[in-house]
């Protein structure tokens, strides 16, 4: 029997969701939501170990989370095993579902949009359980396609309207043209020259403000010491203010700082860490994180008057998930012979042909743009303790109620934008 390609895409820009869970059932999913995290990053930085790094967890296992709605058998089981919960589980649906509830809120000096599409061959039928299920997701819609020919999608979206019309059609808001029409172009990309059935789009998009903003002012050209015990001058953001701060030892007893920087609302924060040791490489940091360790920070963090240094930086990653998803135990719905995704479609044998996670994020003075020039300051150094993102350093965006890692990442060298 001839397998049919799933071409899945996941798109990823920018992310944040809310959430205000509280309990040892929401204490067990935030640990299993941060030990995929550190597993996921972990696998990347094998493959890149020398470069600049960005990834988002969350909205991976949103991804793995959406298949597994429509995977049975051994395929289902190793999409459960890899997140550690069965998404037909009502709890572990409501938990999910009231995380991502606030995810369209753009007050507070935050724009957020996150929006799921179901690209599908013209002539295929998704089953209506399938269809209901996912409605329930976030902004998820069906779009009909012709793979064959490009700018296949435009003009091809079902109705709008959040909910599930009762003919195998799922029907949603219409995300913004930005975001629709990225997460079109990346996946006509990915299934070119293929013929698949459906293709799964995941596309996230957050855009934040500091609670205390850096001033453009203070910018100035410092040095950065690479890896290499070389040095380039780059644009690093000076602020004096108080921030949560926290010094933690590793299971072999490699020291490290981190330092908590909120966005505006407070909802979300970019964590920097940082080894407190100039010759430690980060590299022997990243593969001692544990979901233990991060969780350990909320508690460890003290409030600190500091002053504070960090590079404006903007990087872009894309990676192939094809080799990473396996190593984390997903491995049959890559398979022709074995994926099981009759939970999805009546068409038999789909299977994943190829999956894409692609991650942009810039930080800069006001939190979101860099801005076009430099200015050359001297600052007055100030008695107050100092934090220095001078060297290699990891950064974990998280969601402050959830503790949900939303991006996680490094910065090698800031110069090397990526972009």
């Amino acid at each position: 029997m001839r397998r049919l390609p799933l071409a899945s895409v996941f798109v990823f820009l920018w992310l944040a969701e809310r959430s205000h869970c509280t309990g040892s059932f929401q204490d067990s999913m935030r640990e299993l939501h941060n030990r995929f995290a550190v597993s996921l990053y972990q696998t990347l930085t094998e493959a890149e170990n020398r470069s600049n790094l960005i990834a988002s967890p969350a909205s991976v296992s949103l991804s793995l989370a959406l298949l597994q709605l429509g995977a049975r058998g051994n395929t289902r089981a190793q999409l459960e095993g890899t997140l550690g919960y069965n998404v037909n589980d009502a709890q572990v649906r409501d938990f999910l579902l009231h995380a991502q509830g606030d995810v369209s809120n753009s007050s507070q000096g935050a724009w957020l949009q996150q929006t799921c599409t179901l690209f599908v061959q013209s002539g295929v039928r998704l089953l209506a359980e399938f269809t209901q299920h996912a409605a329930a997701w976030v902004d998820t819609s069906v779009v009909r396609a012709n793979f064959s020919q490009p700018g296949l999608t435009r003009g091809h979206s079902e109705p709008t309207g959040h909910g599930y019309d009762g003919s195998g059609s799922l029907q949603s808001g219409s995300s913004s043209g930005e975001l629709s029409g990225s997460g079109e172009a990346q996946a006509e990309a990915l299934w070119w020259g293929q013929q698949p059935q459906v293709a799964l789009v995941n596309t996230v998009a957050f855009r934040g403000v500091w609670q205390k903003q850096f001033m453009f002012g203070n910018t100035q050209n410092l040095p950065f010491v690479l890896t290499d015990g070389s040095a380039v001058k780059v644009p690093m953001m000076y602020q004096a203010g108080e921030v949560s701060f926290g010094q933690f030892r590793t299971s072999s007893d490699q020291r490290y700082t981190v330092l908590e920087l909120p966005y505006l609302g407070r909802a979300l924060s970019l964590q920097v860490v940082l080894p407190s040791d100039r010759k430690s490489p980060l590299s022997s940091l990243e593969f001692q994180l544990t979901a233990r360790q991060l969780a350990s920070w909320e508690s460890g963090l003290r409030r600190t008057k500091m002053d504070i240094f960090l590079p404006r930086f903007r990087m872009q990653n894309k990676f192939s998930l094809r080799s990473v998803l396996p190593a984390l135990g997903v491995s049959d719905a890559f398979n022709p012979t074995a994926a099981d995704f009759t939970g999805i479609s009546a068409e038999e044998g789909l299977y994943v042909s190829d999956a894409v996670h692609e991650v942009r994020i810039e930080v800069a003075e006001d939190g979101t743009k860099a801005a076009a020039a430099t200015a050359m300051v001297l600052l007055k150094r100030s008695r107050a303790p100092v934090f220095k993102a001078d060297r290699p350093f990891l950064f974990l965006l998280r969601q402050v109620n959830t503790g949900s890692i939303l991006f996680m990442g490094r910065i090698m060298n800031p110069a090397d934008q990526g972009i």
